[in-house]
């Protein structure tokens, strides 16, 4: 069960648009003032994590977020890459691996597998579920 204390929120956002947030915040000066936001949030829910590969600098400020959550707020990451494969996408094996060491430590990871309810919903492929 989640408990969320008055005035905290949860706050959902896909890697990719985090990303870009990070950088637009770098370049106006104000990238503190950024992080300081995503910290005030109960829940921090990070989507998509690997979908899109981040250059050197995309992969630092994603870091830098993620572990300024680490022992503050919860935070939910979903992403079909596995942890080997995370250097990849932050473009830094050393800073993936803190990384993963920090979502490693308290985590809990909950993996899901069968088919997928949009390929089992898929018009294209002659299904008539969703059909009205």
């Amino acid at each position: 069960m989640l408990a969320i204390a008055a005035g905290r929120s949860v706050r959902f956002v896909t890697a990719a648009q985090l990303v870009l947030e990070l950088k637009r915040a770098l370049g106006e000066g104000r990238l503190d003032e950024l992080y300081a936001d995503y910290g005030r949030d109960s829940v921090l829910i990070i989507d998509e994590m690997g979908y899109i590969p981040l250059d050197a600098e995309g992969g630092r400020l994603l870091f830098q977020v993620m572990s300024n959550c680490y022992e503050r707020q919860s935070m939910i990451i979903t992403t079909n890459i596995e942890f080997s494969k995370w250097g990849i996408v932050l473009a830094d094996e050393k800073l993936a691996s803190a990384l993963v060491d920090r979502v490693a430590h308290h985590g809990r990871l909950v993996e899901f597998g069968g088919k997928s309810r949009r390929v089992t919903d898929s018009l294209m492929l002659g299904n008539r579920k969703g059909r009205q």
